[in-house]
């Protein structure tokens, strides 16, 4: 017998009880964790994103790649840092969760149909984002699935940020989408560019783009925090049952 059935058939099946309970370690490592200033001011040459300013990190452009710990910053942000608005991503004090008098799928309770759409990334976010379909993550128990086409969904992730050539279809994608829909933006490029930001043939942040109800942080997100940005879109909590 092959050692993976073995190892399944003595653990059973095994799936993730967030957002029921927090997340593990294993789930949610400190280093997945967005970092935040101790204090001590770091210079800006750190960063090859261009994301330290004066006591502070903005998250929407931090790829988290550590350059600056040990610097003044560590990775000491709270868990599930999901924002309804990009100012949010630059002050501690907001990261609670989004905006609790913006929930646009409220009609719609937990039962979501997601469209995934690609503008131009390095697939890191693409494979964080479609980790929830597997056993592990198992969005369906939520009432979340994948659909193939925008005319079926209520909510549109994008990730990677906007090249010249994909604006439109992004564009369209958004306006085939039945209402109530929403937006969420997934990963550092979605959201200020990330490493590509200001090269040629990539254009301005989603943002600038699209009206946007969900900004998810980080290089990529891990697939607990894409969940928590979609469970908050209809008012639910990011953790603890409903």
């Amino acid at each position: 017998m092959p050692s993976w059935i073995g190892q399944a058939w003595r653990r059973g099946i095994l799936t993730s009880r967030f957002p029921q309970e927090p997340a593990t370690p294993d789930e949610l490592p400190e280093t997945g964790r967005a970092p935040l200033s101790t204090g001590l001011a770091a210079a800006d040459e750190l960063c090859p994103a261009g994301a330290l300013y004066a006591g502070g990190v903005d998250q929407a452009r931090c790829i988290r790649c550590a350059r600056c710990l040990g610097q003044g910053y560590a990775f000491s942000a709270p868990p599930h840092w999901v924002a309804s608005r990009l100012a949010e991503l630059r002050e501690p004090e907001a990261h609670a969760s989004a905006d609790p008098r913006d929930f646009p799928l409220a009609p719609l309770g937990r039962s979501l149909h997601v469209f995934l759409a690609d503008v131009g990334s390095c697939q890191a976010c693409n494979l964080e984002v479609l980790a929830l379909q597997n056993p592990y993550y198992d969005a369906a128990r939520l009432g979340i699935t994948f659909v193939p086409s925008p005319h079926h969904a209520d909510v549109l992730v994008v990730v990677g940020i906007p090249t010249g050539p994909m604006v439109e279809p992004v564009r369209r994608a958004y306006e085939a989408l039945p209402g109530p829909k929403a937006v969420v933006a997934v990963g550092a490029c979605a959201l200020g560019g990330g490493i590509f930001r200001g090269n040629e043939g990539t254009g301005a942040p989603l943002a600038g783009k699209l009206h946007v109800d969900r900004f998810v942080p980080g290089c990529p997100p891990s697939p607990l925090d894409v969940l928590a940005a979609l469970l908050s879109l209809g008012g639910g909590p990011p953790r603890g049952r409903t």
